[in-house]
């Protein structure tokens, strides 16, 4: 049996779902496939995963109709401070500084995954198909298939693969990929503490690696702490008083008491980046084109740019009635997300490397660049936007 739709996405993750929604806008025939069950995937427990949606992301997931069920998880970050280690510099950003939005919005992975799929289900013209494991991949000048192993193939113009780092779409399709291990561990849970985070954001780059502390709804934050792959087992089996203790010399004392809720978890981590973000009739995004160190925590924003950049060059070419699955259309997002994605890659690379140690004249170097950003008010407004993922030029 074959079905054909407009356009396939492969993978019903954070970027794949936004993916579709951006499509189904124009009234395309969309269908969105997941090897798994897809609602074992909404009724998982927590996994302490959160992320921290940008500005630029938000205004996304409002035009495409997933931010009004999310909205009342997301607690918005409006401030930010960056500091290095035990030393007394550090970088604070206060939205008031850019304008009355805020940098941005933390919230739980589940509950953007629960809006997505919320505002799909209002979408007669997307398909959720799932358990669908793919056996072959084909495609030719005019459209590409993807066929099961009992025989059923999907057809379209176009496939999205939003598979993830290790996406099967891309291996299928011969697309090579750079990849390194950090050799290090994000240890994640949440907190719960006496005092209010009041929209705080906190960073310390610490010389093991950076230890980031995230506004959540209610007086509660989630911590990613990253620690070398040889010491995550040591806190991972901590006894819970000690557990907390570790936490507490790291945060210091501005969030009062503090204990856990819940589990702890832990992830690797690790860079990749597709040598091309296309192959014919295929386009790769979020995690399946690039996966980044979560040291400035915007990868699923590059993933939410990703389908900005893609959806608005499928919705010019499809109201021009042209083939939404063409080489140039293909063509033009590479070179439109090309440099963002290598820029980021590089930046959280860097930053990782610089402060992930306790060498003093790289310590002092730039704990003296955290100081002369502070006191440069033209930068540091750059910076902010930076974070915000907006782009803005002057003195705005």
């Amino acid at each position: 049996m074959v079905k054909d739709f407009d356009a396939v996405i492969v993978g019903a993750g954070l970027v794949g779902m936004s993916m579709a929604l951006s499509l189904a806008k124009t009234g395309l025939k969309i269908a969105v496939i997941e090897r798994t069950k897809i609602s074992s995937q909404l009724d998982a427990e927590f996994d302490g995963r959160v992320s921290a949606i940008a500005l630029g992301s938000q205004y996304i997931l409002d035009d495409i109709g997933a931010w009004e069920f999310m909205q009342l998880y997301a607690e918005p970050i409006l401030d930010i401070r960056v500091s290095d280690g035990a030393t007394p510099f550090f970088l604070h950003y206060d939205h008031k500084e850019v304008g009355k939005n805020p940098f941005g919005y933390i919230i739980e992975n589940r509950y953007t995954r629960y809006a997505l799929h919320q505002a799909a289900a209002l979408l007669p013209n997307i398909t959720l198909i799932e358990n669908f494991k793919i056996k072959t991949l084909f495609q030719n000048q005019y459209n590409a298939s993807i066929t099961r192993d009992n025989g059923e193939s999907i057809t379209a113009s176009l496939i999205i693969a939003a598979d993830g780092k290790n996406s099967q779409i891309r291996e299928l399709a011969g697309i090579k990929a750079t990849h390194w291990d950090y050799k290090q561990t994000a240890i994640v849970c949440t907190i719960e503490h006496s005092l209010a985070h009041n929209g705080l954001a906190q960073e310390r780059f610490l010389p093991i690696g950076p230890f980031a502390v995230l506004p959540m709804t209610g007086n509660r934050s989630s911590l990613v702490w990253v620690e070398p792959n040889d010491r995550v087992k040591i806190y991972m089996d901590l006894p819970e008083d000690e557990f907390v203790q570790e936490i507490t010399e790291r945060i210091g004392g501005y969030l009062g008491d503090i204990r856990t809720s819940g589990k702890r978890f832990s992830y690797p981590l690790s860079m990749l980046h597709a040598k091309k973000y296309s192959a014919q009739r295929i386009a790769f995004i979020g995690d399946a084109a690039h996966s980044i160190h979560p040291i400035a925590g915007q990868g699923v924003n590059l993933g939410f740019r990703d389908v900005a950049t893609l959806g608005e060059l499928i919705r010019k070419q499809y109201k021009c009635g042209l083939d939404i699955g063409a080489e140039n259309i293909l063509s033009d997002y590479e070179k439109l997300r090309a440099v963002d994605n290598l820029s980021m890659i590089a930046i959280t690379d860097l930053l990782n490397r610089l402060f992930s140690n306790n060498i003093l004249p790289i310590r002092t170097a730039r704990d003296i660049g955290l100081w002369t950003v502070g006191k440069l008010p033209v930068v540091k407004r750059i910076f902010m936007h930076h974070a915000m993922g907006i782009k803005k030029v002057g003195n705005a």
